[in-house]
């Protein structure tokens, strides 16, 4: 199993940046990427960044693409999310998730989830 762990959310203003971390544990060696989720009250879960663990490669909605920079660092087996340019419509409770298999979109392991307000 793979445990995830979330934190550096908080309240920003808006225009204010937020960086938030995703510390991962256990059968970390079997994770092939890494990606942040959020979910906005009324609205479904949506993709916002992934990296690949090993490659690095990394992914972007294009809500947050230009504002949002995704990167990990393996050898403290963790990926961060700098956001910047906030807006009050990146308010939401962010996810990270890891993916096990490459070949498959799936995201097998989440985390509880960090919120993040940015106020107007």
């Amino acid at each position: 199993q793979v445990q995830l762990v979330e934190s550096g959310g908080g309240l920003v203003q808006a225009g204010g940046s937020l960086r938030l971390f995703c510390a991962a544990s256990g059968r970390t060696f079997s994770i092939h990427a890494i990606g942040w989720f959020r979910r906005s009250p009324g609205k479904e879960r949506e993709f916002v960044a992934a990296i690949n663990w090993s490659g690095g490669t990394t992914y972007y909605a294009n809500s947050v693409k230009g504002r949002f920079t995704i990167s990990r660092d393996n050898a403290k087996n963790s990926v961060y999310l700098q956001m910047d340019t906030l807006t009050p419509e990146d308010t939401a409770v962010y996810y990270c998730a890891a993916n096990l298999s490459g070949g498959s979109p799936t995201y097998d392991y989440w985390g509880q989830g960090t919120q993040v307000t940015v106020s107007s």
